[in-house]
């Protein structure tokens, strides 16, 4: 006896190697349509970039809002509040000292 294998045998093997190039086709072809395209992953990360671009500017104007209202902050409730104490303490000091 030969270890040949019959010509039923190999028909056999042909057919299941068929059956799994198939299968591996048929995962690739959905494993493709899962990916994204090229041109819209790039529209995807510029619209990202942009909408970053707009949140770091409102995030900069936002900052110099805080900065102007410290400023009025100082200007119009600091000040005229020392300016309206610094009497009243130097009285009492030189009220002191008498």
């Amino acid at each position: 006896m030969t270890d040949e294998p019959t010509l039923g045998e190999v028909v056999r093997r042909f057919e299941d190697r068929l059956t799994d190039v198939r299968d591996d086709i048929q995962q690739l072809g959905r494993r493709m349509d899962e990916k994204v395209d090229q041109k819209v992953y790039d529209l995807r990360h510029e619209a990202l970039a942009a909408r970053v671009t707009t949140l770091e500017t409102i995030r900069e104007k936002d900052a110099d809002k805080i900065v102007a209202t410290r400023r009025w902050l100082i200007g119009a409730v600091v000040i005229p509040l020392v300016a309206v104490l610094m009497p009243v303490i130097i009285l009492l000091i030189q009220g002191a000292g008498t």
